[in-house]
């Protein structure tokens, strides 16, 4: 969440920045929640010092054998007073909070402006295409084929969105994910963390999976938040810590079941597995000092594209623009693998 001294000393900055998310000036609606959380703030501190000086008068009276009652009268009144205001100032903290939370991360100036992914910027490319000589399948249909995927039997337990993985696929799968984990552990320098798949409110809106994201997310009915990614949990490692920057970085990494509800995904990749209500996942998390988080940016997606590279499989690197970030980002990179299944052929 953003820093509201921030908002108010530099509005305009803020504002013009919000701007490139194609969103409305926030600051003035901001700060005037702001003004009136420390106006009660500050009354209910003032009424609180009054209580004291009273309560001091009162003995001092009592101890003379003089009468305290207009003394004890005026107590109970700014009492009641004193609770008014931190009422007040409670329910102006918790709209100020609310309006925070509902505000995206603020782009980097090299992000591209734009408003969807028509505006995107792609960066590089790797890798040849290959150019074949019959028609190409997709993988839904090659691996239904091959018997190794299974839709039908995973909806009859599940419902849609789900696939069942056999035999030499499952075991592909399981390999693929060995490989990403030892190539950034032992040579991209990455620890391996096995995190939980469950996690609380707090640790899904640190993240900034709540609230925006709230109907995407899949919630038990004692509370827990199943995980989108395992950013959830390895990011929380850190949380509330004050790490010393000579630790720094930290960097994680993990391979977990995810799960997400595709709430809006409705008549989108209904076949197929590229919009699975659960999936598996290796994450890259880095802990670092602001400052050089663009640097470590960079090494991180540098790191990703080496999984491909080593696989053989072309791909392109693209800049995000502004109005096609996640919530949280302030800079992102896409890695879009080529599927020569897909767009006839054209990935």
């Amino acid at each position: 969440m953003f820093d509201i001294k921030l908002i108010r000393e530099e509005p305009e900055i803020f504002d013009t920045a919000l701007k490139r998310r194609k969103l409305e000036p926030q600051s003035s609606t901001l700060i005037e929640v702001d003004r009136k959380r420390r106006e009660q703030e500050t009354q209910a501190q003032l009424l609180q010092t009054r209580r004291n000086e009273l309560s001091n008068e009162i003995g001092k009276l009592k101890a003379a054998g003089e009468d305290a009652s207009q003394a004890i009268k005026e107590v109970a009144n700014s009492k009641e007073k004193q609770s008014v205001a931190e009422e007040g100032a409670k329910l102006a903290s918790e709209e100020l909070n609310r309006l925070m939370a509902g505000i995206p991360n603020i782009p980097l100036p090299d992000v591209p402006d734009g408003l969807d992914a028509e505006d995107n910027v792609e960066i590089r490319k790797w890798g040849d295409l290959t150019s074949f000589d019959f028609s190409v399948k997709e993988h839904f249909d090659i691996g239904e084929a091959l018997g190794m995927m299974d839709f039908q039997t995973a909806a009859k337990m599940s419902g849609s969105r789900f696939c069942i993985l056999s035999g030499s696929l499952a075991r592909l799968e399981r390999a693929l994910g060995a490989f990403m984990l030892d190539l950034h552990t032992i040579e991209h320098g990455y620890t391996e963390i096995n995190p939980p798949a469950l996690v609380r409110d707090n640790a899904a809106f640190g993240t900034g999976q709540l609230p925006k994201f709230k109907e995407d997310l899949f919630r038990t009915e004692n509370g827990y938040w199943l995980i989108p990614t395992a950013e959830v949990p390895l990011t929380n490692i850190v949380s509330g810590e004050i790490l010393n920057e000579v630790d720094l970085p930290q960097r994680y990494t993990a391979m977990t079941s995810c799960f997400r509800s595709e709430a809006g995904a409705a008549g989108k990749d209904t076949r197929g597995m590229l919009r699975q209500h659960q999936f598996t996942k290796v994450e890259l998390v880095s802990i670092t000092h602001p400052d050089a988080s663009s640097i470590e940016l960079e090494r991180m997606t540098n790191c990703a594209e080496e999984v491909l590279k080593r696989l053989g499989l072309p791909y392109k690197t693209v800049l995000l623009a502004s109005g096609d970030m996640g919530f949280s980002a302030s800079k992102t990179y896409d890695i879009e693998v080529w599927l020569p299944g897909q767009n006839g052929g054209q990935g």
